[in-house]
């Protein structure tokens, strides 16, 4: 692969197959096995199945960069959780480079290196009330502490109620969204916040 291709491919925030394929008009089964050699070289690094990011841009990512990255990996997806309460400023806990989602599919985990991509499966009903910036998907800052306390609620989720700010949380809101999750959820979230 020659300094054009590699610069071109620099362009992107992650790589697959297909991009290599089409960059370096090869067929696919090539390409593969090209992303594969490049992975074992430390010039890519894979983080999924025909998912790629380029070594050196990895080091220089910012957080946004990686939570677009994290919409990628999962589809449809969305920050939520503790990554979403630091990012709204409601926590004292700094995730570092942990990054968590609400899914659709499955609840999975991706290792990269330092950084680790987390996502939970929630139910259809309860994958709402989420707005995009910067390139990526994030709750809104009540659906996100109603995400970690519906978790919580049921065992799933480790949430440390005493590193958050509920009183920079809208009430109002929270009542409207609690409304349609499970009472153990609804209780839990009372003795937390008077609701």
């Amino acid at each position: 692969m020659n300094l054009d291709v590699l610069n071109e491919l620099g362009k992107r925030l992650y790589l697959t197959v297909e991009d290599v394929a089409q960059i370096t008009g090869v067929k696919p089964e090539s390409a593969r096995v090209t992303c594969a050699r490049y992975a074992r070289r430390g010039v890519f690094i894979r983080i999924k199945n025909d998912f790629y990011v380029l070594a050196y841009k990895w080091n220089s990512y910012a957080r946004n960069d990686y939570f677009r990255l994290a919409g990628h990996l999962q589809v449809p997806s969305y920050i939520s959780f503790l990554s979403a309460l630091a990012y709204y400023g409601l926590t004292t806990q700094v995730p570092g480079l942990f990054f968590e989602s609400a899914a659709l599919k499955r609840s999975r985990r991706f290792s990269v290196r330092d950084a680790a991509f987390s996502y939970y499966k929630l139910r259809k009903k309860y994958f709402f009330d989420f707005t995009r910036e910067g390139g990526f998907f994030i709750a809104r800052r009540e659906k996100a502490f109603v995400d970690s306390v519906f978790l919580a609620s049921f065992g799933k989720y480790s949430l440390d109620i005493n590193a958050i700010d509920v009183s920079k949380l809208d009430r109002g809101r929270l009542r409207k969204i609690i409304r349609i999750y499970p009472a153990r959820t609804q209780q839990m979230m009372g003795a937390l916040c008077g609701i």
